[in-house]
């Protein structure tokens, strides 16, 4: 595929975990692939990793809740890889604590990262993908949308990203344009590392026994939830829109 067909991918929260897993497989598929992240020197691994396997890939730093700084972001990406028609919006943070301990910066810095993060994203791609006649938009939820104790703020969030995809695949379907989300489970990552630490356990001893609750009596690794991502992104998956795929290792009440 020349460069000129090739499509542009991009992935936010790309510099480790679940995004850094979804650039990697979004290039051997074939995109070429922006890899955002708030600091752009984090991304470097990903970057490398893509482009020693022959892909085409470029790092980009931007804080996604920040307007100027998406708009700049996007501006470039279509300069230096080409117009974007794929959006992964996995940038996401924690700011775990029960309600009566919350602080409201802890709600806000939630709100803005998943939220209003997606949001300013998904608009200032859009027009590309109108353009082009053609757009897959992939909005990272959670299980935490379901409800989880001590996560008052990402579990609101997770759940708003469920109806903002839905919302999306109305408006936008006419476009040739696409919306799903895919919402993990348990996923072996930086950031459970973090949960694993609040709740005062080792990080091997909480995925042990987060495992044993699991129908598949393992925990997910980054790259279930990219193999995911990699699908709601195909050409092949042109009528399917506006749905949530729990990736879970089973069934979730």
């Amino acid at each position: 595929m020349s460069t000129t067909d090739q499509r542009v991918a991009v992935v936010t929260g790309a510099a480790r975990g679940i995004g850094a897993a979804t650039a990697v497989r979004l290039a051997a598929e074939g995109r070429a692939v922006a890899v955002i992240d708030l600091d752009e020197a984090a991304c470097k691994d990903t970057v490398e990793k893509i482009t020693a396997a022959g892909g085409r890939a470029i790092a980009v730093g931007a804080d996604v809740s920040d307007e100027a700084q998406v708009e700049a972001a996007v501006a470039r990406i279509a300069e230096e890889l080409g117009a974007p028609t794929i959006l992964v919006n996995n940038a996401g943070v924690l700011r775990d604590n029960l309600l009566f301990k919350m602080s409201v910066s802890d709600w806000d810095t939630v709100m803005n990262v998943h939220l209003r993060g997606s949001f300013l994203m998904t608009k200032a791609v859009q027009k590309h993908m109108v353009d082009a006649g053609f757009g897959r938009v992939v909005n990272l939820s959670s299980s935490s949308a379901l409800g989880n104790r001590g996560q008052v703020n990402y579990s609101a969030a997770k759940a708003g990203l469920q109806g903002f995809t839905k919302t999306l695949a109305k408006e936008l379907g006419k476009f040739g344009i696409t919306a799903n989300s895919v919402a993990p489970g348990f996923i072996a990552t930086e950031m459970t590392k973090t949960t694993a630490e609040r709740v005062g356990m080792g990080f091997e001893d909480f995925k042990a026994a987060a495992a044993t609750q699991i129908p598949v009596q393992r925990v997910g690794e980054p790259e279930d939830i990219a193999n995911a991502i990699a699908f709601f992104t195909g050409d092949a998956a042109g009528f399917v829109s506006g749905q949530v795929l729990y990736v879970a290792g089973g069934p979730l009440d």
